[in-house]
């Protein structure tokens, strides 16, 4: 499991380690593994072009020890001083000894006003690397005018780039984009993952990220996010036993379609049926389209209540405006998985006063009108949204979008899953999901392990699915037993 740590503990772990270590041990520690993954990004560093961009904090110090090991490789690495008057004394010191030069990385009096002819845009324009040192975890709200300068020439260069620890103008705890920020290709973090470099909007500016162990060791249960790998969610997965019926592998209910969408209910039953369910029972309007792609679905007409006993629900699925259905599914006393035009129809009184639990699984527009903000506020600060519409519904809320957020309502730690493809975007697939959910918490999955298991196989299976190609909902869920396999395997 990969796991995320806010600022404030990683700064705690810091300290507490430093004062163990002869001084500067840390920073070297830093500078050791960031030099050596400039090395292997570069592939031959003898002779390549290497430019630093150094602010005034430890950023900026791992970075001129770095580019002094790059140096002493026979690169030449020249530092932009953002800050010349509070740069890392030792870090530039150690740069000059090893042949590295450093100037000014304001714009020279001979450049112009439009400064692209100043020494600092030659340097990056002719760079084969360029490393951000500008800003540290601490950063806030976006770039400075010179370094948003900067970055603007390192956008328009051939140069690869690596971030120190993370991109320069992204908000190391939220993930939050609020202004200009540096992209890079490879992110060199250290000692912990940090939140932002897991959620978008600002995962998408840090590119591969690399951790490197410099001997952090946070105090345990205070990661603030984390990320399921395989072994994970392969101990979450359920396993049928030798005295394992239908019934004791738990009955999800699915009251999803209508005559505008049948299919909404055909795609949330194909998840369901493949999310370790031992069976599926179908309420809507939708039977004979059910049935006839999938015959062994138990269907009803009598409604939610008189369908037969379940362990799960998942309700809205193109419910059109069947209010009735999803009042009525919120009454019960079994887990609920709320989606699609069922988010819009309950009431939040109504789900914030079951005893049992309830998962809701918005995309960022539904969250949105659910949260009365505009779509991009949530998009640009989904960690915060995910959180307050948990708290708000008193549920646990599966945010999907190009990192699916899984949150409880008690303060939990928040999970993110990047296992999808940007060819899920496709109509029908947040069905697909949802009935895999619903199969999970029948199973007898807590909402947030059955959120994060669902949204792991289900971005796994369209990744097998799409493998580079547009993909439909129906492909998805054909693949997710493939993704079952490869996750228990």
């Amino acid at each position: 499991m990969r796991t995320a740590y806010s600022v404030e503990t990683v700064r705690a772990s810091e300290r507490a380690l430093m004062a163990r270590l002869p001084e500067g041990a840390l920073m070297q520690r830093a500078a050791a593994g960031l030099a050596a993954a400039c090395a292997e990004l570069l592939g031959r560093v003898y002779g390549s072009r290497v430019v630093l961009l150094v602010g005034s904090g430890d950023n900026g110090g791992d970075a001129l020890y770095a580019g002094a090991r790059l140096a002493r490789r026979g690169a030449g690495v020249t530092a932009l001083l953002l800050t010349p008057e509070r740069v890392h004394g030792g870090g530039l010191r150690a740069l000059r000894r090893a042949g590295g030069t450093a100037v000014a990385a304001e714009p020279s009096a001979a450049a112009g006003p439009a400064g692209s002819a100043d020494r600092a845009g030659e340097l990056i324009r002719r760079a084969d690397l360029v490393v951000d040192g500008i800003v540290g975890i601490g950063g806030r709200g976006g770039l400075r005018p010179d370094a948003e300068r900067l970055a603007g020439l390192v956008a328009a260069s051939r140069a690869a780039v690596v971030a120190v620890d993370l991109p320069s103008g992204v908000d190391a705890d939220t993930g939050e984009v609020r202004g200009a920020a540096l992209r890079a290709d490879l992110t060199v973090t250290f000692g912990t993952y940090k939140p932002g470099l897991l959620v978008d909007p600002a995962r998408e500016y840090a590119g591969v990220v690399r951790l490197v162990d410099i001997g952090l060791e946070p105090p345990a249960g205070t990661a603030v996010l984390e990320a399921l790998q395989h072994a994970d969610v392969a101990r979450l997965l359920p396993e049928p036993v030798a005295e394992s019926d239908k019934y004791r592998r738990g009955v999800v209910g699915i009251a999803a379609g209508s005559a505008r969408y049948p299919g909404a209910a055909v795609l949330a039953v194909s998840g369901a049926l493949r999310g370790g369910a031992g069976a599926v029972r179908y309420v809507g309007p939708a039977a004979e389209a059910v049935i006839a792609r999938f015959p062994e679905t138990l269907v009803s007409d009598a409604g939610p209540a008189k369908a037969g006993r379940v362990q799960a629900w998942v309700v809205g699925p193109g419910a059109g405006d069947d209010a009735v259905t999803v009042a009525e599914v919120l009454e019960t006393d079994v887990p609920v998985l709320l989606d699609a035009d069922g988010l819009r129809l309950a009431r939040r009184d109504a789900v914030r006063g079951r005893t049992a639990p309830t998962l809701m699984t918005p995309h960022a527009g539904e969250a949105a009108a659910l949260l009365g903000v505009r779509r991009e506020e949530v998009e640009g600060a989904r960690l915060a949204a995910v959180r307050e519409l948990a708290a708000a519904y008193r549920a646990t809320v599966l945010l999907k979008g190009s990192t699916t957020l899984v949150a409880g309502f008690a303060g939990t730690t928040v999970r993110v899953n990047a296992t999808g493809t940007p060819w899920l975007a496709t109509a029908g697939s947040g069905d697909v999901l949802s009935g895999l959910a619903g199969s999970l918490l029948a199973a007898g999955l807590e909402p947030v392990d059955a959120g994060s298991a669902a949204a792991y196989l289900h971005g796994l299976a369209g990744r097998f699915a799409a493998a580079g190609a547009p993909v439909g909902a129906h492909d998805v869920a054909s693949r997710i037993g493939e993704a079952w396999r490869d996750v228990r395997g």
